[in-house]
This record gives C-alpha cells, sequence and structure tokens, in this order.
C-alpha cells in the first residue's frame, strides 16, 4: 500500500516512527510528514517550556544536526528518510489548499497519524482510500486531548496506555477503536519516561492493523463509550499538584540514557 505517515517533530514521535518504519518498509511505500508543534500558539507554563526543551528543541536542534542520520540503533528524522520514498518533510496547516495537495499527490491508500499537529478535517480525511488511523497515547475515552499521560498520572491511574483508532470525522479521539495497550505506571519515573515507554509495543501493534488491512482483512473497530474526558496542556495550578504528588515532568539522567541510543556510545 501507498502509506502516509503524519507526526510531530519531537523525540516521542521519532521514536514511534524507528519502530514503525522499519516493520512496514519492503511491502509498503511510505511517505512522513512532520508537524513543528502540537496545540495553539498560546503562552506555555514555565514547566512546559523546559518540557519543550527536552522533547523538541535538545533533539531538532542540537542532537540530530550533530548526528546527520544517526549513529546508533535509533535514527534522527533525518535517517528515517531511508524507509521513505521521499525526505522526512514538514506539513503545517494540513487543511491549507496547498497542505491537501501535497497529501493528494502522494496517492495515499492509508493516512497515519502519530502525534501530528493537526486536526484533520473532511477534506483531508477523504484523500485516502483506506481510511485515516490514529495512534493516541491515552486510553480512550477517559484521555481525549494532548499530555493524557500527565493527566493519567495526575489522577493517580495504576496503569496508562494507547489507543488506535479510526478518524472518520474532525472530532478530536473520538473514533471506533481498533485496539489498546497498557503499561504498568513506575513511580520514580518521569512523565516524559512513561510516554516513551508506550510507543514500542503501541507501533507494533499498528504495524499489525496495516499488514491486515494490506491482506484485506477488516480491522475490528468498536465504537467509543459514551462519557470520558477531553483535556487541554495543564496550567500552574495542575502542574503544581503534579509536582506535589512527587512526579517529574522529565528526568536529564534519563534523557541522557536515551539518547545513547542515537549516539551509539556512552555520553
Amino acid at each position: 500500500m501507498k502509506i502516509t505517515v503524519l507526526a510531530n517533530r519531537d523525540v516521542a514521535s521519532n521514536l514511534a516512527l524507528n519502530h514503525l518504519l522499519p516493520a512496514l518498509h519492503g511491502e509498503h511505500s511510505l511517505r512522513v510528514y512532520l508537524s513543528s508543534h502540537v496545540g495553539g500558539d498560546t503562552e506555555m507554563a514555565p514547566q512546559l517550556k523546559a518540557l519543550k526543551f527536552f522533547e523538541q528543541t535538545l533533539f531538532n536542534e542540537l542532537l540530530f544536526p550533530a548526528l546527520g542520520v544517526g549513529r546508533g540503533e535509533l535514527l534522527s528524522f533525518e535517517g528515517l528518510g531511508n524507509y521513505s520514498v521521499a525526505p522526512v518533510e514538514d506539513l503545517n496547516r494540513i487543511n491549507s489548499e496547498e497542505s491537501l495537495a501535497i497529501l493528494a499527490a502522494g496517492e495515499p491508500e492509508l493516512v497515519l497519524s502519530i502525534r501530528y499537529g493537526g486536526i484533520l478535517r473532511e477534506q483531508a480525511i477523504a484523500i485516502p482510500s483506506r481510511g485515516v488511523i490514529n495512534l493516541h497515547s491515552g486510553l480512550l475515552p477517559d484521555y481525549r486531548g494532548v499530555m493524557a499521560t500527565f493527566r493519567a498520572l495526575l489522577n493517580g491511574e495504576s496503569q496508562i496506555g494507547t489507543t488506535i483508532h479510526n478518524i472518520t470525522d474532525p472530532g478530536i479521539d473520538t473514533g471506533d477503536i481498533i485496539a489498546t495497550t497498557t503499561l504498568p505506571v513506575r513511580p520514580g519515573k518521569s512523565y516524559l519516561w512513561h510516554v516513551l515507554a508506550l510507543y514500542p509495543e503501541a507501533c507494533a501493534i499498528l504495524a499489525e492493523c496495516v499488514q491486515s488491512l494490506a491482506r484485506g482483512d477488516d480491522l475490528p473497530a468498536q465504537p467509543q463509550p459514551t462519557g470520558g474526558n477531553y483535556y487541554s496542556f495543564p496550567d500552574t495550578a495542575e502542574l503544581q499538584a503534579f509536582a506535589e504528588q512527587g512526579w517529574t515532568l522529565y528526568d536529564a539522567e534519563e534523557i541522557t540514557t536515551f539518547a545513547q541510543a542515537y549516539i551509539g556510545e556512552p555520553l
């Protein structure tokens, strides 16, 4: 199949693509487009600005340019272009006339969305003949929106998870559920550690879903239960409550260990 993957230019998306693209390469024709950020341009709390440095700036502006394609088991966005029929490129404003033309030019049969920063409207959703599948880093319908893992930790959940679901309309995280994954919460580990830990298993299942579609099988999607919650970015009081519960958004030692997978040798 011709598959277009929409992701975000952050380290979690990069990790997800490092697991997903090799699993699909060879049997499918792949294209990858990235959004530059998630959410609007509203002012961020200082804690979220610091998190953004470790999620995006550290890797996109410092580590990846220094490494090129990458030297270790994980590849930079540039290196991931080896699995694509074209270099990995930015594509923001997905519903604009120009972006829709770019998306349609690849003639995708299937679109996969992972942490993509834009909401696909009807024209974008209609382009792929086999539909759009989203990998959401939260369990639906309880954790719609952004930073679902943060909300699950703040709410005292014993496990976090992901949801693979269809996108059939512009509703946020509202489509029929295809599959879910779960991961036990690890006290002492940061929010970012938990987010990154979700993607290896989730991307393996997403790849299996793609292979099922390629064989002509129907995916067993089920409507979401009624109710649920939608969350936006946490405010200052919620971030303070998170810290008071003993949680951290990131941990420098964890990030150093993770970065070694790109470098191929200890820092």
